[in-house]
């Protein structure tokens, strides 16, 4: 379980400083698709690891994914 945690932490953290450095660069609208799918992976990493998603209803769990990947697609079409 520790293990797990710390794995997410990592990544959460690894995700955070790779958006943070492609945001000082002048990057066209792809370098911006890839912030927001950097916020997605992170959005559902902290849903369903630190919020225990994992463990509850099938239903709450493709709800989940389908509200992320409609927020993706949302901000995505509005760039």
């Amino acid at each position: 379980m520790k293990n797990s945690l710390l794995y997410t932490f990592l990544i959460l953290i690894i995700l955070t400083i790779l958006s943070a450095s492609l945001s000082h660069f002048q990057l066209a609208k792809t370098g911006v698709i890839v912030i927001v799918i950097f916020a997605i992976i992170k959005f559902l990493l902290v849903g369903f690891q630190f919020l225990e998603l994992q463990l509850a209803h099938k239903f709450w769990k493709v709800l989940f994914v389908i509200y992320s990947c409609l927020m993706a697609a949302v901000f995505i079409i509005l760039l």
